[in-house]
């Protein structure tokens, strides 16, 4: 739910800026929404689609032929921003994801059109290292995620520790990516037998549940838990069975922001006002556990549902979807689009021999190349 929700921001964004007068006057943004199912492959497919011009754009427009994509937002997680952005970057397709925070793609030379509103980890590295000098902890244990996000932080951790903080690692496990059983009791073990009484955790919540769990079932306690922005404000680990392990976590949040608007946006969503959108119909469908009726095949139980009728109130659920008070992945979408925005208009605002390309001259909007959007001086990007 709450990854619908901030696709649905940048839906909400976009819709804002175009009927901002004063924001690229004129000029109509489209957009297409892709779902990554979490697999690079498919979010790799759907980047190359975009570049190659092999997929429509759903724009909602009356074009004779589908308008350059001029930017991409996303993806969140840093292992796919890497190979993304790796394709992207021989084309200049500017991408600003909304929460990739590896400090590797900071990377001119290799990442040269990736751009975040999200800070590198080398910021809450540097953040946990302060934390722990305040307390004066200075013998720790380190657990970390199996990808891109967790190795890099993990790997300036060790430096900051020895360097800044004068302390020392006291073990430095690295979570296992299948969620398998026995590496998460070893894993638990060692952290319940080390006479290290903090532990310093770069992951995603994904990747922790079989860990957390583990501590449950061995009453792990007496332990001052360290959570990186990942999974520090991640609802997975709120529950009464948890509290006496993780009560008094102290963890890094990335800033939360609050968005006029967008909660009424978000209730007025319906299936039938976006007939072309399938993922509105499965969100529905996931949402009030209905279905709607498919002339393809059915899975087991699934025509056991009822029928789902649009006239279904979202105002009366209770979930992330709706959820106001963690605007924080959302809210850096929301800034995403604007940064995106505030480069095209700042192209419009060209004064024709005192532009940036070649004989000072400026960009045409009607013809317009991906490598001309120029995010570098945009006030909403985080310094990469």
């Amino acid at each position: 739910m709450a990854s619908f929700q901030q696709a649905m921001t940048m839906v909400f964004a976009i819709d804002e800026i175009n009927r901002n007068p004063n924001l690229l006057p004129n000029i109509t943004l489209g957009y297409h929404l892709y779902d990554n199912c979490v697999t690079l492959a498919v979010a790799f497919r759907a980047a190359t689609a975009l570049i190659s011009g092999t997929d429509k754009t759903a724009s909602g427009l009356n074009c004779n032929s589908s308008p350059p994509v001029i930017g991409i937002v996303g993806d969140p997680g840093s292992t796919h921003s890497i190979a993304i952005s790796s394709v992207l970057g021989l084309f200049r397709v500017p991408m600003v994801s909304y929460f990739a925070t590896c400090s590797c793609l900071t990377d001119r030379h290799q990442f040269p059109s990736f751009f975040r509103t999200i800070p590198s980890d080398a910021f809450q590295v540097r953040a946990i290292i302060q934390i722990l000098k305040h307390f004066g902890w200075t013998w720790v244990g380190l657990v970390y995620s199996n990808d891109d996000y967790g190795i890099h932080a993990a790997h300036s951790f060790h430096q900051d520790v020895q360097e800044q903080l004068g302390g020392c690692v006291a073990y430095s496990e690295m979570l296992p990516k299948d969620n398998n059983r026995r590496d998460a009791e070893r894993i638990v073990r060692v952290i319940k037998t080390s006479t290290a009484k903090v532990v310093v955790v770069i992951s995603t919540d994904a990747y922790l549940v079989p860990i957390m769990h583990e501590v449950f079932l061995r009453n792990v306690t007496g332990k001052q838990w360290i959570a990186s922005e990942a999974w520090a404000t991640s609802s997975v680990f709120r529950t009464s069975h948890l509290l006496p392990f993780l009560g008094g976590t102290l963890g890094i949040a990335i800033r939360r922001g609050e968005i006029a608007g967008l909660r009424d946006f978000l209730l007025r969503l319906r299936p039938d006002m976006q007939p072309a959108n399938n993922m509105v119909q499965l969100f529905w469908e996931a949402m009030f556990g209905c279905r709607f009726e498919s002339d393809g095949m059915q899975t087991a139980g699934e025509e056991q549902k009822k029928l789902c009728t649009v006239n279904e109130d979202l105002s009366m659920t209770n979930t992330a979807y709706s959820d106001m008070s963690e605007l924080r992945a959302s809210y850096n979408v929301y800034k995403a689009v604007y940064a995106l925005a505030h480069a095209l208009h700042d192209l419009t605002q060209c004064e024709e021999g005192k532009g940036p390309f070649h004989g000072h001259s400026c960009a045409r909007i009607s013809i317009l190349q991906p490598w001309q959007v120029k995010l570098m001086n945009t006030h909403m990007l985080i310094e990469v």
